[in-house]
């Protein structure tokens, strides 16, 4: 299983999910956070951030919405 919270994982995730929303003609902002090491993890953890909202994207394409 592909670790998502470390930096490389969390870059891949990210890409996912940008290329997901953009073949359905939304325009998501996704973004990573380095957090530091966690204890309960035993490793440093990176977070993906976005600007979707309960998980749905807020604003269409730029080219769609044209």
């Amino acid at each position: 299983m592909a670790d998502l919270c470390d930096k490389d994982g969390a870059n891949r995730l990210a890409q996912k999910i940008q290329d997901f929303w953009r073949k359905r003609g939304f325009d998501v902002v996704v973004e990573m956070k380095d957090e530091g090491f966690v204890s309960t993890m035993r490793s440093a953890r990176t977070d993906v951030r976005s600007d979707m909202v309960n998980g749905m994207p807020t604003r269409m394409a730029a080219a769609e919405a044209s």
